[in-house]
């Protein structure tokens, strides 16, 4: 009977390692888009991520009958945001300045990009910050995850043409709070 718990045990140790890997793999990923998605709060983003990540450990055992655990961990992120700002009080707003992020989690954009340009990367995220909750995250799976259309409605629990239509208001909405200068960041 010992080989029966022994064989138990390793398999528990297995699937730990396992999580262990794919959360050191996953986590900078998921902070990157959690800031995106929290509007720059790098405290709720890290909120987010680790509750991403516990969810993610409570059905890790199970998670080998899904295709893609990245991009479920991605969907869990998302709808755990959605979820919090359901539960956010209506008054309750961030105040201050825009902390810059963690090292080594960089930001959206690449060469020439908002990571080049200190008060771009701020307008970004002001603007991004001011979108409603579900056109934030829309913005975000559509356009910084390079989501397509079925997979950012089936994350977001919504239809495709509910993510076309936000799509093209939240868009509409970057631009107009951007201004002229920064509009080509929103196209």
């Amino acid at each position: 009977m010992r080989t029966g718990r022994g064989t138990a045990r390793t398999a528990r140790t297995s699937r730990e390692e396992d999580f262990r890997e794919f959360a050191a793999g996953r986590t900078n990923q998921l902070f990157r888009s959690a800031c995106l998605l929290a509007g720059g709060d790098t405290y709720l983003a890290e909120d987010l991520v680790q509750e991403t990540l516990g969810r993610m450990y409570a059905l890790w055992g199970r998670v080998s009958r899904i295709d893609n655990p990245a991009a479920y961990a991605q969907t869990v992120l998302v709808r755990t945001f959605l979820t919090h700002q359901r539960r956010r009080s209506a008054g309750e707003r961030p105040l201050g300045e825009i902390p810059e992020p963690a090292p080594g989690t960089g930001g959206p954009g690449g060469s020439g990009g908002p990571d080049d340009d200190p008060a771009l990367r701020i307008a970004l995220l002001g603007a991004l910050g001011r979108l409603a909750p579900k056109d934030r995250a829309v913005v975000v799976l559509r356009y910084w995850e390079d989501r397509s259309v079925e997979e950012t409605a089936e994350a977001m629990n919504v239809s495709s043409a509910a993510v076309r239509t936000r799509s093209v208001r939240a868009l509409a909405k970057l631009r107009e709070q951007l201004g002229g200068h920064y509009a080509e960041f929103a196209a």
